[in-house]
């Protein structure tokens, strides 16, 4: 499981809807400060990788203290995140300049973890998470703050 976590003033992802009318309603979800996290799943993730990833996010210190110093968490601040799935984060590049997806999780394996994923950061931070729609067409806009912005992998713990 791979995670981009952007440390952001405000996000805010639009989601098209799946309906072809031109017309079609767009549904948007906002947050203020806090994370928005672009998360990609394999098939090789567990559970137990969700729950690695979740307890990393929640209690990562990178908001400032009095001091000016990255030591608060956004448990410590009472952030906000946005959770939007990215399966481009398993882009393979090594072969010519067209990217392959090879590596990411196929919807049936992807989906239930990315719903799992977000039930259980909204537990470890006691409030709803914010989320694009999987598989959906979505427009992110953010105001990265810092910028800080932490890419994690499950697969690279140490």
């Amino acid at each position: 499981m791979r995670a981009v976590i952007q440390r952001v003033s405000h996000a805010s992802v639009s989601i098209a809807s799946s309906n072809d009318d031109s017309t079609a309603e767009t549904r948007k979800r906002s947050i203020e400060q806090g994370f928005l996290v672009l998360l990609g799943v394999c098939n090789e993730d567990t559970i137990e990788d969700v729950d690695w990833l979740v307890k990393k996010i929640a209690n990562l210190r990178v908001f400032d203290d009095n001091e000016g110093v990255m030591n608060r968490s956004i448990l410590d601040i009472d952030g906000e995140v946005l959770v939007v799935s990215q399966f481009t984060l398993y882009a393979s590049y090594k072969k010519g300049n067209r990217p392959s997806w090879f590596r990411a999780g196929s919807h049936e394996h992807s989906i239930p973890l990315y719903e799992a994923f977000c039930r259980m950061l909204s537990e470890a931070i006691g409030k709803p998470v914010g989320t694009g729609e999987f598989g959906a067409d979505m427009k992110v806009e953010l105001l990265n703050d810092g910028p800080v912005t932490i890419c994690m992998d499950t697969k690279n713990k140490e």
